[in-house]
């Protein structure tokens, strides 16, 4: 089906689109998605109306962006296109903003970073959302979609949040920065680890300092981090020390 959508025109497209019965339209939206070809995407981009379709079939297009394996900059610019500066159900943009990140960090992935203005363009409008949210449920998406890019440049914005955020926000941008390859654990991210797990500045939940002591100890730790890692785990909880000597023990292997 998806091979007979990439040689379909655009007409044919939109017109199985607006044809297809209720209950199979969803696979046929995903479909049109895997396919990518420029007629399937101008067809969901005629198509697909944000203001009037019902969330789940609005939710399970950008699923399948998020979820496509070699997503084009033509999928990210219908996603920009679709999400940019229109009133949206609320779970339609989360779920919209952590596609976003995704397919930023695909393409980065395939080395289209330089190549694709979308790519900066999605950047740029989750940045531009994490600075402008207030509500922390809102500040965590935005943290989550830049976990999903993957990019060096965002790792400021979440080490300062990782640092100085709540409880819920700051396990948020530990979180997305476990997902960043070794490369790009610095120096710098790592004092920060640190400063979270021995809790230099502030008190951190449990779940933080775990996470931040999986980044040091994942990433090249230095003898000093696994050694102080274990002397702090004399004073923690059986649960948390237990793990942190588990983890140890797997790297020793």
């Amino acid at each position: 089906f998806i091979q007979m959508l990439r040689s379909a025109k655009k007409r044919d497209v939109l017109q199985l689109l607006r044809r297809a019965p209720e209950g199979m339209l969803p696979f046929v939206v995903e479909a049109a998605v895997a396919a990518q070809s420029v007629a399937s995407l101008a067809a969901l981009s005629d198509f697909l109306d944000f203001s009037k379709e019902p969330t789940s079939l609005l939710e399970k297009f950008l699923y399948a962006a998020a979820f496509s394996p070699r997503p084009s900059g033509e999928l990210l610019r219908l996603v920009l296109d679709k999400l940019d500066g229109k009133q949206l159900a609320p779970e339609v943009q989360e779920t919209g903003i952590i596609a976003m990140g995704s397919l930023v960090g695909k393409l980065c992935q395939q080395k289209l970073c330089g190549l694709q203005q979308e790519v900066k363009s999605g950047v740029e409008t989750i940045l531009r959302g994490l600075r402008g949210a207030k509500e922390e449920s809102k500040v965590v998406i935005y943290l989550l979609a830049l976990g999903n890019t993957a990019l060096p440049e965002t790792i400021p914005p979440l080490l300062d949040h990782a640092e100085e955020g709540p409880a819920a926000v700051a396990a948020a941008a530990i979180s997305a920065l476990r997902r960043f390859p070794a490369r790009h654990i610095s120096s710098k991210v790592k004092r920060a680890m640190r400063r979270i797990f021995h809790e230099k500045r502030k008190s951190y939940e449990k779940t933080c300092r775990l996470a931040a002591a999986e980044i040091l100890l994942d990433n090249e730790p230095s003898p000093m981090d696994v050694i102080n890692i274990l002397l702090a785990a004399n004073e923690l909880e059986t649960e948390m020390a237990t793990f942190l000597l588990l983890k140890v023990q797997n790297s020793l292997r």
